[in-house]
């Protein structure tokens, strides 16, 4: 009678197989989570006025340098606000070519507004704003997300944090170094190479002497380190603001010697990089060029020569584990503005340990007295039940296993969900079994008859309980998508197992039977 007895048994015990081959040994595939394993756990606020900040400032370098290639005379550029500048002495007859520059470098930003004697207002577009602020907070996640990936910390999150648009939570599961960690993902690695203009110099007034002490409009003062070996004090640098090469021109970096064999950085450029490092050292022989990282001159070598290569080195004081953390950050690329820590804590593996331990034991207790329950009012027809759950279980975890997941506590607590599921179903079926059985039915009819009809009640719940499986994967943060995870994968396997498994287990007890004398005991 049960033709594809034997392929539905073969389905079976390969299914099984892929299943204990895929989460055996669980500890190389079942990552455990934050709230299982312990480690650092933060919350973090973008500072999005820094990225506007930026913007203006850009502009405002943008304008002064087409004016000044245009050979237009106008006064000073200065910024007024977070998302204002302002620009004066402007003379009427260069009024229209400098509209004309102001729409081609600015236009598309900054609204204009004339205000009489060759003056000008320029006021970032409310359109702008909300567009740079909603770019560097996910700039700022994707550089995060990059630097906790290299760290090596396995399963990492990285996600938008609360109902505000500017903060974000880090959760590194297994992470012991909470200052480290903080300091790699909070740094700004912002790099810059730019022309020196002036010093080092250990004063102000020494290094603006030949500036009549005040800073020029297109320069700035940054510090840095004695470039004699072994002088550890603060020097003052003047350099341009405008820089030659930036973050965004680097390709790779990694951590290495210098030719004293101490700790530094090699960083390589990219195609457009070595076109701009060419020009600037071709045009610039004999002068010093400084190499600022986070607005501090780590060395300022000399142009001896035309550089035409691609690699290029920062030393300084380091330390082989900061010049390996250093390297890191570079390659993940600067952030587009400052991280505030708004939450931090270590969480310790301890309570991890007890409720790995708790719902281990919850979910042996959980099984055996649904196996006692089942066992004692269905009779030898529950053993169906036991083994089709216990087989759910072990699908669930090699599903897990073969695309790695990770485990939370709320994930145990989707295991026990998942023998509750898998006896619900078994009741539904076998209640159906009996109803059928109760008509006269033979025992082979009353099977049949009793999967056929529950089959679509089921997949209907089980579908309905997948969308909201799907729901809180997606909208939910952190430990609670373990919860939807085992969910998912428990209730597509309970499918299996309750209706293909069990059923398959029904039909070989009867098969073993004479049709005639085919009995149930349930």
């Amino acid at each position: 009678m049960y033709k594809n007895l034997r392929w539905k048994i073969i389905t079976i015990v390969g299914v099984l197989a892929l299943a204990v081959w895929s989460f055996t040994p669980p500890s190389t595939r079942i990552k455990l989570g934050l709230d299982l394993q312990g480690g650092v756990h933060m919350v973090l606020r973008v500072e999005t006025d820094e990225a506007i900040q930026s913007e203006t400032d850009t502009a405002i370098e943008q304008l002064r340098d087409a004016v000044k290639t245009a050979g237009l005379t106008v006064g000073e550029l200065k910024s007024t606000g977070l998302t204002t500048f302002g620009v004066n002495g402007v003379p009427p007859a260069s009024e229209p070519q400098f509209r004309q520059i102001v729409d081609q470098q600015v236009g598309g930003s900054f609204d204009r507004e004339a205000v009489g004697d060759g003056s000008h207002v320029f006021t970032m577009r409310v359109n702008i704003v909300a567009q740079r602020r909603d770019e560097a907070v996910k700039q700022a996640l994707q550089t995060v997300s990059r630097r906790v990936n290299e760290l090596g910390v396995s399963e990492p999150i990285v996600v938008p944090y609360g109902t505000s648009s500017d903060r974000i939570i880090v959760q590194l599961p297994g992470e012991k170094d909470m200052t480290r960690a903080k300091n790699i993902i909070r740094r700004a690695a912002k790099l810059e190479i730019k022309l020196v203009e002036g010093g080092p110099a250990s004063d102000e007034k020494t290094l603006l002497a030949s500036h009549n002490g005040v800073v020029p409009n297109d320069m700035e003062i940054v510090t840095g380190m004695s470039e004699t070996p072994g002088d550890t004090s603060r020097m003052l640098y003047l350099v341009r603001k405008a820089a030659a090469i930036t973050g965004s021109d680097l390709r790779t970096a990694r951590s290495t010697q210098d030719q004293l064999g101490l700790p530094a950085v090699s960083f390589t450029l990219s195609r457009d990089g070595v076109t701009k490092f060419t020009k600037v050292t071709g045009e610039n022989v004999n002068r010093l060029l400084a190499i600022i990282l986070d607005n501090v001159v780590e060395s300022a070598p000399r142009i001896d020569e035309r550089i035409a290569q691609a690699e290029a080195r920062i030393t300084g004081s380091f330390t082989v584990q900061e010049a390996s953390d250093l390297a890191l950050v570079l390659r993940s690329g600067a952030l587009p503005a400052s991280l505030t820590t708004l939450e931090s804590r270590e969480v310790g593996p301890s309570l991890g340990r007890d409720s790995i331990r708790a719902g281990i034991l919850a979910s042996i207790v959980g099984l055996v007295f649904v196996a006692l329950f089942m066992l004692t009012y269905y009779k030898l027809s529950g053993i169906n039940a036991v083994l089709s759950v216990a087989m759910n279980l072990v699908i669930l975890m090699g599903f897990m296993a073969y695309i790695e997941s990770v485990m939370t506590l709320p994930g145990i607590a989707g295991f026990i969900l998942t023998i509750g599921i898998g006896v619900d179903s078994n009741v539904l079926i076998f209640e159906r079994i009996r109803e059928e059985l109760a008509t006269n039915k033979g025992a082979r009819q009353a099977v049949a008859a009793g999967f056929d009809r529950v089959f679509l009640t089921i997949l209907d719940t089980h579908i309905a309980s997948l969308i909201s499986a799907a729901f809180l994967f997606q909208f939910g943060t952190g430990p609670n998508r373990g919860l939807a995870t085992t969910l998912f994968f428990g209730l597509v396997a309970n499918v299996f197992t309750a209706v293909f498994v069990s059923r398959t287990i029904f039909e070989f007890n009867l098969s073993r039977k004479p049709s005639g004398s085919a009995q149930l005991s349930i």
